[in-house]
């Protein structure tokens, strides 16, 4: 797995989805400030879950069909998918230490 944030996108969301057992998935967009300093954190989640997290981004602008079909209505929001289903969801701009907390209690 990578030390840097994997790019989703709708067609090849399912997919990646199916390959590793837990994914972190950030729903953002440029224009989001909140997004934008979220960005840090995700890079070092994905450098400290590497091997045991996919940790992804997926742009909810260029990819409208996933973040509707996960009903994202706010930005930034991370949710965690474990064996393709949603286990935990984190809304808003929160420390790093609720990403951890979260991750830790689906590894």
């Amino acid at each position: 797995m990578s030390t840097e944030p994997f790019h989703l996108t709708d067609a090849n969301f399912d997919e990646t989805i199916k390959k590793n057992s837990i994914v972190l998935v950030d729903f953002w967009a440029g224009w989001c400030g909140p997004c934008r300093a979220l960005a840090p954190t995700i890079q070092e989640l994905a450098r400290e879950y590497a091997g045991k997290v996919l940790v992804a981004k997926l742009d909810v602008d260029e990819n409208p069909q996933t973040a509707e079909r996960f009903q994202v209505y706010s930005i930034p929001t991370v949710v965690i998918i474990k064996n393709g289903f949603e286990v935990d969801r984190i809304v808003g701009l929160c420390p790093k230490r609720n990403f951890d907390a979260a991750l830790q209690r689906h590894l």
